[in-house]
C-alpha cells in the first residue's frame, strides 16, 4: 500500500477518535480544553509524523468546532504540540519520551498564537498567563497519558512500521 494512502487512514483514525471522545471536555473560559487530544497528539507524532499529525489536529478541531464540543481556540492549542512532538521525534531523536514535549508546542506556541492572533480576530480578550495555564493544564496531563499509550502499543504493534521515513524538510 502506498505511504501516502496508509498516512492518510491513519490521519482519519486519530480524527475519529478525536472526534467521539471530544465530549469529555472542560470548559476554562472561552477555551474547551482537552486532555485527549494531547495523547492523540503524542501518538500521531510518533506514529505519522509532524505534518499527517498537523492534518489530523486540524481536521479534529474543526469537526470539535462544528459539534459544539470545541472552540475555535482548538486549532492553535492542537495543532503546535502534534507538530513538535513529530518533528523532535522524526528528525532529532527517535525516543518516545519526546512526546512530553507537546507541552512545549501547546504551551508557549499555541498560548501565543491564542492569545496575540485567534482571539482578536473573534472578538475575545484573555491573557498569555490565561491561555498558557488553560493548554498546560490539558496539555501536560495528556501528553503523560499518550506516553503511556505508546509504551503500551508498543508492546503490542510495531509503532515504527508507521514512521520509518528519516526526516525530510522540503
Amino acid at each position: 500500500m502506498n505511504k501516502h494512502v496508509r498516512f492518510l487512514a491513519y490521519t482519519g483514525l486519530f480524527v475519529a477518535l478525536g472526534v467521539i471522545a471530544s465530549g469529555v471536555h472542560i470548559p476554562v473560559g472561552p477555551t474547551k480544553v482537552f486532555p485527549f487530544q494531547h495523547a492523540l497528539n503524542v501518538l500521531a507524532g510518533i506514529t505519522i509524523g509532524p505534518w499527517y499529525g498537523a492534518l489530523a489536529a486540524f481536521l479534529t478541531g474543526i469537526l470539535r468546532i462544528m459539534l459544539g464540543t470545541g472552540t475555535i481556540f482548538a486549532l492553535p492549542g492542537g495543532i503546535p504540540g502534534v507538530v513538535v512532538v513529530g518533528w523532535f521525534y522524526h528528525c532529532v531523536r527517535r525516543s518516545d519520551w519526546m512526546g512530553l514535549l507537546e507541552p512545549v508546542g501547546t504551551g508557549p506556541i499555541g498560548a501565543t498564537l491564542s492569545t496575540y492572533v485567534v482571539a482578536p480576530l473573534v472578538g475575545r480578550s484573555a491573557t498569555l498567563f490565561f491561555f498558557q495555564s488553560a493548554f498546560l493544564l490539558s496539555s501536560i496531563p495528556g501528553s503523560i497519558i499518550g506516553l503511556l499509550l505508546v509504551r503500551i502499543l508498543r508492546k503490542v504493534v510495531d509503532l515504527e512500521m508507521w514512521g520509518k521515513e528519516p526526516c525530510q524538510l522540503r
